[in-house]
């Protein structure tokens, strides 16, 4: 997975809206609304979730390898790599959460992560 914080997701940006998606990508091989009230698109490879409004939530999908900008972090290293570089980093649910990256993780669900719209975080700090 690439991402630039709170811009875009292996070059797919965060203002990108579902109809744009799906003219970029296809149609999803799913689409599902979940627990918390957002329509996740599913490719497979990655999730995309978004409000009802349009507004893309949140990307996950399998990073054996989280390039972050010009770093090459691996999965297995990610969890030190984010307490070492984020001082605000807190834990929710058994979830990793980054505000200076943008990204949610289960550090014993190999190589899932999940990047973030900056507007999430205080959702996730709330839970």
């Amino acid at each position: 997975m690439h991402l630039t914080p709170f811009i875009a997701v292996d070059a797919l940006s965060f203002g990108i809206s579902p109809a744009e998606l799906v003219a970029r990508l296809g149609p999803p091989r799913r689409t599902a609304r979940n627990n918390v009230a957002l329509t996740a698109h599913d490719y497979s490879e990655r999730v995309y979730r978004f409000q009802d409004g349009g507004r893309l939530e949140e990307v996950t999908g399998r990073a054996p390898v989280l390039h972050l900008d010009r770093l090459a972090i691996p999965f297995a290293a990610l969890d030190g790599f984010v307490r070492g570089q984020d001082d605000q980093a807190f834990e929710r649910a058994g979830f990793v959460i980054s505000p200076r990256f943008g990204i949610a993780f289960v550090p014993t669900e190999p190589s899932w992560v999940t990047a973030l719209a900056r507007h999430c975080i205080p959702t996730w700090r709330a839970l």
